[in-house]
């Protein structure tokens, strides 16, 4: 399964705003959550009962390359491997000339949500 979004990078997006960096620059937090968010939305639509959701674990990313506000980023995350309630995902973006700006690898777990919560 892979799902492919594209984002317009906002100065809301920056590090100087969120607090990351000082610099109007796309913030790496941001392409995290960017990740992360696709991620969950492809293991909801692998998750049969509703009465589970996932919850991430871990993220290793590594942002290579700036991008400025108003450029739009393209990310491709794909559900690489499922074991049991375990789930990993790649997550790559790529820029508007295509290269490639950052890559992670990402896992989340398959929860009853009921149990979770308590």
């Amino acid at each position: 399964m892979k799902l492919i979004k594209s984002f317009k990078v906002t100065p809301a997006d920056t590090a100087r705003q969120i607090g990351s960096g000082t610099l109007r620059v796309l913030a790496t937090p941001k392409v995290a959550a960017w990740f992360e968010g696709m991620a969950t939305e492809l293991a909801a639509n692998a998750i049969a009962n509703t009465e589970e959701t996932s919850v991430g674990t871990n993220i290793n990313l590594d942002h290579l390359k700036k991008s400025l506000v108003g450029e739009t980023i393209t990310c491709e995350v794909t559900l690489t491997a499922r074991e049991g309630n375990k789930m990993t995902f790649t997550a790559e973006a790529f820029n508007e000339k295509r290269e490639l700006i950052a890559h992670a690898t990402h896992t989340r777990f398959v929860v009853n949500i009921e149990r979770f919560m308590k």
